[in-house]
């Protein structure tokens, strides 16, 4: 396995090793940015939340899912999107993968029902690290960094089975965890 630094448009597997960990337990993070200097920033791709975008922006009639993005700035939506030319000053990720941009285009874009989910994705909150501190938990073997081979696709699905795919993908000793339950306790 090769073994990766971190680096935007990269992604964070969870090892079974955080197990109990609520926040991280069986995450799959996108990397939206990573400096040595600023530390990192990430959204989780594969917890949605029992809400829809017009729960928590009523005057948006979106019915699209909001996904739980991290422990940090529970209180902010953020959203990571595949269509810069429709939403401007857009930062670019890697792989026609973008983060932000003007959030009134947006708002027209759902308004004129131009927007699904292949294309947008929604976070409440985002996974963030402090310099280093991403460094510190890769050393304690809390994370694989693997290639995102889905590139842009990223958001075609709900990804609720995208931790395990990982473990698959990952093999070896991963491979048993695929089918772990997610509280062992349980087993």
């Amino acid at each position: 396995m090769t073994l990766l630094k971190p680096n935007k448009g990269l992604l964070l597997v969870a090892k079974p090793s955080i197990i109990g960990d609520v926040s991280f337990n069986r995450s799959v993070i996108l990397l939206a940015e990573h400096t040595i200097e600023n530390g990192s920033v990430g959204f989780i791709l594969n917890k949605p939340l029992n809400h829809t975008l017009k729960d928590f922006i009523p005057e948006i009639n979106s019915e699209l899912p909001v996904y739980n993005g991290g422990p940090v700035a529970q209180d902010n939506l953020y959203f990571v999107h595949t269509i810069p030319e429709l939403i401007p000053e857009s930062i670019e990720i890697s792989h026609e993968i973008y983060w932000g941009g003007e959030f009134s285009a947006v708002s027209k874009l759902l308004a004129d029902d131009k927007l699904c989910e292949s294309q947008i994705r929604f976070f409440l909150g985002y996974s963030g690290w402090s310099a280093k501190q991403l460094e510190k938990e890769l050393t304690r073997n809390s994370w694989v960094i693997t290639p995102n081979e889905y590139k842009n696709k990223i958001f075609g699905s709900a990804n609720t089975n995208l931790w395990k795919e990982k473990m698959l993908d990952l093999g070896g000793s991963y491979r048993l965890w695929s089918n772990a339950p997610e509280n062992p306790s349980y087993n």
